[in-house]
């Protein structure tokens, strides 16, 4: 499965799960606490959206100061904002994700995690960490 079909599999099926969530736990709790559920996640990721992100900012300018490449930085606030993305849609699932994707320990999970699967993308020509490159060629010496 490529990339592109993942993501149309998650916006089929996102809001099926969204929708069933949202009925099961209303069902359950009830609709005023269902909707104070709601609310609540949306200012905290919101609180933490903030907060966060004018951490990795401020991180990535002290990295530009330095003269270091913000990589790792830019990975976290890329994770930021998907968090804070998913914070925007309604529904149980997108929050509890997006929640994941702002709190420090787990985003530097997700980040790790993305950045061992090189972002979904594979580089051309290159080699594998076990594999040496062999270059064939002739020699000739002249002195």
């Amino acid at each position: 499965m490529n990339i592109a079909q993942g993501l149309l599999l998650a916006l089929l099926t996102l809001p099926i799960l969204e929708i069933y969530l949202l009925i099961q736990i209303g069902g359950m709790i009830g609709f005023l606490p269902t909707l104070i559920l709601l609310f609540g996640a949306a200012g905290l990721g919101t609180y933490l959206l903030r907060t966060q992100g004018l951490n990795t900012w401020m991180r990535v300018q002290q990295s530009l100061a330095r003269g270091e490449l913000p990589a790792d930085e830019l990975i976290n606030g890329a994770v930021i904002v998907a968090g804070g993305v998913l914070l925007l849609l309604p529904g149980f699932f997108s929050d509890l994700i997006g929640l994941l994707c702002l709190i420090p320990f787990t985003r530097r999970m997700i980040a790790a995690l993305l950045v061992k699967n090189r972002l979904g993308f594979i580089q051309a020509n290159t080699p594998k960490p076990n594999e040496t490159k062999i270059i064939d060629g002739e020699f000739k010496r002249e002195d």
